[in-house]
């Protein structure tokens, strides 16, 4: 029987905690436990505070103190705040007065700082959402590393963290174990990426689905695996025959073996294909047949001919011929690249 990995995650929540900065990609790893069994990601809330107001209001509590360590392997999710929260209750004379409830804040965004210049070692991940990149870049775990954060706070990120890189128009930034988002949704998109690294496309795209979201990337992000590509879409027909080919891409298909598990007839899968992936079924099955080539390359010693021959291809003449449509260099290079 297989183990389970545990991977424990540290969500640290600021005073007028974003909570969409939260729910957003932590509904992400929730799904991702219910979809498979090979990882759980084990949340905890942590912060100075046991119980906050949000953003929006809504007051949260149980929350854990700041921890004196981490447990190796730690992902911990420094999440964003807003300048203003909703008051839902104006009668409610309980709340202190707003130059208190600024003191208190400015107080506990110092030990959350305190805190994570002394904690986060080696092994750890951070993960920014929104502006929680502030609190990182004022504990210095920013410097030297490219990072973003929303676009309202990339010019205070900037002043607060001189020798972070602070790259701004981008979805979100991964360098090394940083990780950071541009913010509020854009956090979705980074967990996303987050659980495609550690449990594999399949599962972030079954997530994705979930949530009704697409998988994006911004002009400047890291190319997007050959295994979501032109999965932005939801149509069920479309997907059916996707899943398929995804699953057993050397396998000989065909358009009529296609369409009948997609339940379509073949013109109408080629149209809804083209429509809707953005390509056509031979191009999506040669993307596929070429990543997995890429893998063997990597992962084995077996010649060109013999990779091929796992990937699909009826040799390796055409292993190359299909690999030169999406690669600008051969595949002799991945192979150097691995080793």
């Amino acid at each position: 029987m297989s183990s389970v990995r545990h991977i424990p995650v540290i969500v640290v929540l600021p005073p007028r905690t974003l909570l969409l900065d939260v729910a957003g990609p932590i509904e992400v790893v929730r799904k991702a436990n219910l979809d498979q069994a090979a990882v759980a990601f084990d949340v905890t809330y942590v912060g100075p505070r046991a119980s906050l107001p949000t953003s929006i209001g809504l007051e949260i509590g149980g929350i854990a103190p700041l921890p004196d360590r981490l447990p190796d392997g730690a992902i911990v999710v420094l999440v964003g705040s807003a300048d203003v929260i909703m008051n839902v209750d104006s009668t409610d004379v309980s709340m202190p007065a707003l130059d208190e409830r600024s003191l208190a804040d400015h107080t506990d965004d110092g030990l959350i700082v305190t805190w994570l210049r002394d904690t986060i070692r080696d092994g750890h991940r951070l993960v920014s959402i929104c502006s929680g990149a502030l609190l990182a870049g004022r504990a210095g775990l920013l410097d030297g590393y490219d990072c973003t954060t929303h676009h309202a706070c990339c010019a205070d990120l900037a002043r607060l963290a001189p020798r972070a890189r602070v790259i701004e128009n981008r979805l979100f930034v991964e360098d090394r174990d940083r990780l950071s988002s541009a913010g509020i949704t854009a956090g979705i998109d980074l967990m996303l990426h987050l659980v495609a690294q550690l449990i594999g496309p399949a599962c972030a795209l079954a997530v994705a689905r979930y949530l009704v979201v697409y998988l994006r990337r911004g002009g400047g992000d890291p190319q997007l695996s050959p295994w979501l590509e032109g999965r932005n879409h939801l149509h069920p027909v479309v997907h059916r025959a996707q899943d398929a080919i995804a699953g057993d891409p050397a396998r000989a298909w065909t358009l009529a073996d296609l369409a009948a598990i997609a339940y379509a007839s073949p013109r109408h899968l080629s149209r809804l294909f083209n429509d809707h992936a953005g390509m056509s079924l031979t191009d999506y099955i040669n993307r596929l047949r070429v990543s997995l080539a890429r893998e063997l390359l990597g992962q084995t010693r077996l010649d060109l001919e013999h990779v091929a021959e796992r990937s699909g291809f009826a040799s390796a003449r055409q292993l190359r011929r299909a690999w030169s449509r999406f690669n600008a260099t051969p595949p002799s290079q991945a192979r150097r690249s691995a080793g």
